[in-house]
């Protein structure tokens, strides 16, 4: 019987030579399509997973902060300041992550990222005392704020063809990771006996399971980037330092609406509640709407970074989402009750400004390299202005005796919001800019 060579040999084929070494390459290309698969799932596996745990170690602590403030004997200064210690985190840490992401690869830096989450997570409700809670909470958000500022550039160098997609893919994990552990976190912790330190705890096992998709890439090395038709002009862009990002416009920009949105949700996770329960209704439905409002991301992140992604100029996307935040706002000022669950909705619409502006980062940047300083840049010099805000807020709160001054601050901040964000959606990237300065 011939040999498989022999079989296709054809009469220019001399000694089966040719033929031989192309059957040999067409084997080589199977096997690493078949490899290239598999990793592009694991890929996808890793980034849906690692979004749904950029936000737990934050949304569960808020519904069992009264059980640990008296577990670990915390005093409502301390609890205050814990509750901006996230902004903090992801401010100062988020800058280490282009350069860790250039000596490790960035798949191996979100796989170190989730790894300190896990850990952070699962010690914090051990530790024992308030600066050891808040210790491991810091080591958890700094593996947060590293993952935070690298998803994007996953995103850009794996999948340049699909940022949209993949941007909506991963926000709707987060989202749905924000909403899952703001609302089952109070029921699992029932469940467990009532012990708040497992109720926590809980989380700190799901960040294991987003560490494993990445294990094969921290053994293996980084995935390689597409390559062919499939592959973007910018994409395929030698990967070059930015230099200095912050003297782009567009960066300060997309900076400056990072910081503003975040206020705005940090705003809502913490307060809408408040706003509701001293509206008249209860604690339950008041934290129902909250959920609510949450929930709503969930489709819409995924919808709107793909929408977005088709536009040349997201600005319109900006001012459209700006105005339902200054709709739902005058709701919850002249008929916080009667229109309750239509504010929540709409505001749950407003907040979908997080995915709009991780969208735009990776729009924004020609390379995954740009992408990673202009992400690091935008998320921490956007958080650390976000750090302010829900204190402000209180405090009007507290001193005002009312929700009227606070909801009037909290729509001012929409106009200027919508003002930076229709800047950073211009249809132009850094590079460019710092070209020709």
């Amino acid at each position: 019987m011939r040999s498989e060579e022999e079989q296709v040999r054809g009469p220019g084929d001399r000694d089966g030579i040719t033929t031989s070494t192309n059957l040999s390459e067409d084997r080589e290309e199977r096997v690493t399509g078949r490899s290239g698969r598999w990793r592009g799932r694991l890929l996808v596996a890793g980034l849906v997973l690692t979004a749904c745990n950029l936000r737990p170690a934050v949304t569960s602590l808020g519904p069992l902060l009264e059980e640990v403030r008296h577990g670990l004997h915390m005093s409502a200064a301390v609890a205050g300041v814990l509750t901006s210690v996230p902004a903090l985190c992801f401010s100062v840490f988020g800058v280490a992550a282009p350069r860790l992401a250039r000596r490790l690869g960035p798949a191996r830096v979100v796989a170190l990222g989730m790894a300190a989450v896990a850990l952070g997570l699962l010690v914090r409700p051990w530790a024992g005392s308030v600066p050891g809670f808040l210790t491991a909470s810091a080591l958890a958000l700094m593996g947060i704020a590293l993952s935070n500022v690298l998803m994007p550039v996953i995103v850009k160098r794996y999948f340049p063809d699909r940022v949209g997609a993949m941007t909506g893919l991963y926000s709707m994990a987060l989202s749905l990771g924000t909403a899952v552990a703001a609302g089952v976190t109070v029921p699992v912790t029932s469940a467990l006996g009532g012990d708040w330190r497992l109720g926590l705890a809980v989380w700190g096992a799901l960040a294991v399971l987003a560490v494993l998709p990445w294990l094969p890439f921290v053994r293996k090395g980084e995935p390689a980037a597409p390559s062919g038709p499939d592959r973007s002009a910018e994409a395929r862009t030698a990967d070059h330092p930015v230099p200095r990002v912050s003297r782009s416009r567009t960066a300060w920009a997309l900076a400056v609406f990072m910081g503003l949105q975040s206020t705005g949700a940090y705003i809502t996770m913490g307060w809408l509640p408040q706003i509701y329960r001293d509206a008249g209704l209860p604690a339950g439905t008041a934290g129902l709407l909250l959920a609510v409002t949450m929930a709503v991301g969930v489709p819409l992140a995924f919808a709107i970074p793909r929408m977005a992604a088709r536009r040349p100029h997201q600005g319109p996307v900006v001012l459209v989402l700006g105005l339902a935040g200054l709709v739902g706002y005058a709701g919850l000022y002249f008929a916080p009750v009667g229109g309750a669950w239509a504010w929540a909705l709409i505001l749950g619409v407003a907040n979908c400004t997080f995915p709009l502006a991780l969208t735009m980062v990776s729009l924004r940047a020609r390379t995954s390299t740009g992408v990673a300083q202009l992400s690091a840049f935008a998320q921490s010099v956007g958080y650390l202005l976000a750090i302010p805000g829900p204190i402000l807020i209180g405090t009007l709160y507290e001193h005002s005796g009312g929700w009227g001054l606070p909801i009037a601050v909290m729509s001012a901040l929409l106009v200027p919001q919508m003002a930076v964000g229709y800047v950073a959606g211009r249809d132009r990237v850094v590079e460019d800019e710092l070209a020709h300065r």
